[in-house]
């Protein structure tokens, strides 16, 4: 365990536990079932690299292990994430490399001796990423490297790239090959993985979806803010990628669902008072926003999603409302109370204390002495 705490490996370093992207919370581990035990584990390489091998040597492995796993060619060092029964729920959300359809074996624990190759060639990654980027840009390739990943033996290194076109790269491996004298495998990757391979802050204060749960990208489009009623503003649209969030899908599927027997927003209702336009909706509320178009357009006025429903209905057959809102919801909804954020702690506002005091008259007191001094109206007479 001390090796591992050592070892960051794209992730930081804490005593209990690690924060290594895409972690996986093993639930069952408390949980005693010799029966349901199965010989494949999940194995962690930099960053959002995962795989999975088959124990064949029935090594007692636990999280937080450093084993030496088979690799093409040679052999691999990665850290135990998962074993037991949740690792074949994990091999269906990621992709599992499969030699001859079986599964990649597990040879050993790894030494000290392999341990300390490991490091020696995770030393070298930094400025192998930066003398490759250097050679790409002296051969004017359209690309750029973002990462490298040495294997654990030192023979082989993984060039992670994004591209927006189709490079050929033929003459680039050939001299990252002579450079480097190891062999080169190139991975295109896309600005999502990018994201989740560096990591980082999102806007909500948590960590970045994409390098702590997500591995399948889905795309995202614009009509997702559309139906949730977000501006379209693309500076907070997109997330640290560049592209739109991941975020702005997993919401999308209720507010679909709640807009439903929405009546369509480019349909005007026409009334007694004039012609109103949809302004918003408040879609949970059920409650839709239409404005006169005149010459001084006057303030939405709220209504339900039955009552336009209503009013759309008898505008096909000809007939008008004398006024848009029903007399009668106003009056059940003045009745009720408003649901909405209630302070219950009775906090007042942080910037209270900034705002200056007005003064209060003092009242003059009199002493019961000089009021019983004074003479009264009846001793004057």
């Amino acid at each position: 365990m001390d090796d591992q705490l050592s070892i960051e490996r794209g992730c930081c370093r804490k005593a209990a536990g690690t924060c290594s992207k895409l972690e996986v919370y093993d639930w069952l581990d408390d949980v005693v079932n010799k029966s349901s035990e199965d010989d494949i584990i999940e194995v962690r390489f930099k960053n959002t690299r995962k795989d999975y091998y088959r124990n064949v040597n029935n090594l007692k492995l636990k999280a937080g292990d450093i084993v030496a796993v088979e690799a093409s060619p040679g052999h691999d060092i990665g850290i135990v994430t998962l074993t037991g029964a949740l690792v074949k729920h994990q091999m269906k959300k990621h992709k599992v490399t499969l030699v001859n359809g079986e599964l990649r074996k597990v040879y050993r624990k790894a030494k000290s001796v392999d341990i300390d190759k490991w490091r020696e060639a995770m030393s070298l990654e930094h400025n192998t990423m930066i003398e490759s980027r250097k050679i790409a840009a002296d051969l004017k390739l359209n690309m750029k490297i973002g990462d490298v990943e040495y294997q654990g033996d030192r023979t082989k290194a993984i060039f992670y790239y994004i591209a927006d076109e189709r490079v050929d790269f033929r003459q680039l491996i050939k001299v990252l090959a002579e450079t480097f004298r190891i062999r080169i495998e190139m991975k295109q990757i896309g600005a999502r993985q990018e994201a989740g391979r560096i990591g980082g802050i999102g806007p909500c204060g948590r960590e970045l979806c994409c390098a702590t749960w997500i591995s399948n990208f889905v795309s995202v489009t614009t009509n997702a803010a559309r139906y949730q009623e977000i501006s379209l503003n693309p500076q907070k649209l997109a997330g640290q990628c560049g592209k739109l969030k991941c975020c702005l899908n997993f919401e999308v599927d209720a507010y679909i669902d709640a807009q439903k027997d929405f009546p369509p927003a480019n349909v005007p209702l026409d009334t007694a008072e004039g012609r109103f336009f949809f302004q918003k909706a408040d879609i949970f509320n059920r409650t839709l926003y239409y404005a006169s178009n005149g010459d001084s357009p006057s303030a939405p006025v709220a209504i339900s999603v039955e009552r336009a429903k209503e009013i759309i209905r008898l505008n096909k057959r000809g007939k008008k409302v004398e006024k848009i809102a029903d007399r009668t919801a106003q009056a059940t909804n003045s009745g009720k109370q408003v649901k909405g954020f209630k302070d219950v702690i009775a906090q007042e506002s942080l910037t209270r204390f900034d705002e200056p005091k007005p003064r209060q008259r003092k009242k003059k007191r009199f002493s019961k002495k000089k009021s019983s001094n004074r003479p009264r109206n009846n001793d004057k007479k």
